[in-house]
């Protein structure tokens, strides 16, 4: 039976603001998204998708190991962190059962990314590249088109960003859906119309990805899945534990497997989407995954896999905070374990946006009105939480009934129970899958990294039979890699996002990831081991005899 590809179109800090979630989500109507569109008619749309975390890289590391940041380590935004042994990143898997796995091409998954995981990671990284037409795929493109820092372009840039957007779908800031906890300015509502105009322009690129897989005569046995990693990139979403800050857009088309045009009310988490593609493909899914397939291998909708969600908030560069969210059909009940400290913290880099020195600008301005013995009037109560010198320990909205969390029902008798139980479900999670947020960092850093130095993997020992080439690590949670390519390749420079995400490294050496014995062939052979958080390992070459290389320096990053 021919192996389904998977295709994962990708976006960066949006909500469901797509033009198939009107009257799911509030202002998704002001949305103009055809081929997104398209593509939740021609398969099933999920509307209620939720992110582990409000912030890009703990996010998707969730996604990439189908774990939970907080029981892996890598929730800080951002971190170099040590998962546990046999973590891996998901597209290993599908390497291991014969596909062609590629990136195109950014990663930022909290690690350091092995050469073992992607046959290409790159900006040119396409499932046209793989050796054999009749080779499965999955295929991974990482748009940056919606990202916040693109929302505050200059007038010259945002028209270069956004050159596929009409005159005619310009979004008029004065008739941007403002949601009730933004103050109605030109900043604010200027920031929300390029929002949707970024939007607009992520689904232009969309529909030509999708484009490609038809032309290509592959639509029929692709899974393609779109999703963003966190919500809006403004404030009170993107770094809150809010319902704006982790309701995530979430479609996936499989023809002639899912219906066209379902739709699924279920709760799911973006982290369950490791396990779902694995489980779909046939592939088994590793037990330590703690996300939860919502397809089965026939392409059924699998119902009720979450009663709830779980989400946190930690360290957001150099604001320390942390605060934990569950979420269940109905209710969101946030807990934050630092309620002493500001909504809005200091963060220099989001600092440096409009709508966070909007939000500054407007709190000093009413704080002039108090020392001049005016009433404030610049704010609401609701909006003058944003820039609260505390917060409430504890938090609980009715969703259905209040999308944009402006009624905290916490300290109501009425929901009392609701409370308890919410409470009580967090603290269950919390005590099954651990919480390493809630260790100081300098202590979980030296967990790691005894001494500060990164520990090496063991160098792969590998033995001549009958069959080949056998190699073994002695390192737990290692993956081997091999290559006929000699050492003194010249590969690509990485960029400096490439860099920071943690890309794997560009040698110009086509690693293999090893899953049995290798025949040499007559060729030279070159064995390599890698452990996520670790340093590589050295190189064990194959001529004869076979030696020790030294070629694991590694770029900066």
């Amino acid at each position: 039976m021919e192996k389904p590809n998977v295709l994962w179109i990708t976006t960066h800090d949006i909500n469901p603001d797509l033009g198939c979630y009107a009257g799911v989500w509030p202002g998704a109507e002001f949305s103009i998204t055809p081929n997104l569109d398209r593509l939740a008619r021609e398969g099933a749309r999920f509307d209620q998708a939720f992110a582990a975390a409000p912030v890009c890289a703990p996010a998707r590391s969730a996604i990439m190991t189908g774990c939970y940041p907080t029981s892996i380590g890598t929730m800080h935004m951002r971190t170099r962190a040590v998962p546990p042994p046999e973590v891996r990143l998901l597209p290993e898997y599908f390497r291991q059962a014969g596909y062609y796995c590629t990136n195109n091409w950014y990663t930022d998954f909290q690690v350091d990314v092995p050469n073992t995981v992607f046959d290409d990671c790159s900006p040119t990284a396409h499932w046209r590249n793989r050796p054999e037409p009749g080779t499965p795929f999955f295929a991974a493109f990482q748009g940056m088109t919606t990202h916040e820092s693109q929302i505050h372009l200059n007038e010259e840039a945002f028209a270069k960003a956004t050159p596929n957007v009409q005159d005619d779908q310009r979004h008029s800031p004065t008739e941007v859906p403002l949601p009730p906890y933004y103050p109605d300015t030109e900043v604010f509502r200027s920031a929300l119309s390029r929002y949707f105009d970024l939007i607009t322009e992520m689904d232009h690129w969309v529909g030509g990805i999708l484009d490609q897989l038809e032309e290509d005569g592959l639509t029929n046995n692709t899974i393609v899945v779109f999703w963003s990693d966190h919500g809006r990139g403004m404030p009170r979403a993107k770094r809150w534990a809010t319902e704006a800050g982790l309701r995530e857009p979430l479609i996936v088309r499989w023809p002639e497997k899912i219906a066209p045009g379902t739709v699924i009310t279920d709760v799911v988490q973006t982290l369950d989407l490791g396990p779902t593609m694995l489980k779909a493909c046939g592939l088994p899914v590793p037990g330590h995954m703690q996300g939860v397939p919502f397809l089965s291998a026939n392409g059924q909708i699998v119902h009720g896999t979450n009663e709830y969600a779980f989400g946190g908030r930690d360290r957001m560069d150099e604001a320390e905070d942390t605060s934990r969210t569950v979420r269940d059909a109905k209710f969101r009940y946030i807990r934050h374990f630092h309620p002493d400290r500001a909504a809005l913290p200091h963060t220099s880099y989001p600092d440096q946006l409009a709508t966070w020195a909007e939000l500054r600008n407007l709190a000093k301005q009413e704080a002039s009105q108090i020392g001049r013995g005016e009433p404030r009037s610049l704010f609401t109560d609701l909006q003058r939480t944003l820039v609260a010198s505390t917060k409430p320990e504890e938090e609980l909205y009715d969703i259905s009934a209040d999308p944009h969390e402006t009624c905290d029902l916490a300290s109501n008798p009425n929901y009392r129970s609701t409370v308890a139980r919410m409470r009580r479900v967090l603290k269950d999670w919390q005590d099954r899958y651990g919480d390493l947020g809630l260790i100081n960092e300098d202590t979980l850093i030296d967990m790691w990294r005894p001494g500060g130095v990164r520990r090496e993997t063991a160098a792969p020992v590998v033995t001549d039979t009958p069959h080949g080439f056998e190699a073994t690590c002695e390192t737990p949670g290692a993956s081997i890699g091999w290559t006929t390519v000699a050492p003194g390749a010249t590969g690509r420079t990485l960029g400096m996002l490439e860099r920071l995400g943690g890309s794997p490294e560009d040698d110009g050496r086509d690693w293999q990831l090893y899953t049995g014995p290798v025949e040499s062939a007559g060729r030279s052979l070159w064995f390599k081991a890698w452990r996520l958080g670790f340093e590589p390992s050295p190189e064990v070459s194959f001529g004869k005899p076979p030696q020790l290389v030294a070629t694991n320096e590694r770029s900066s990053s």
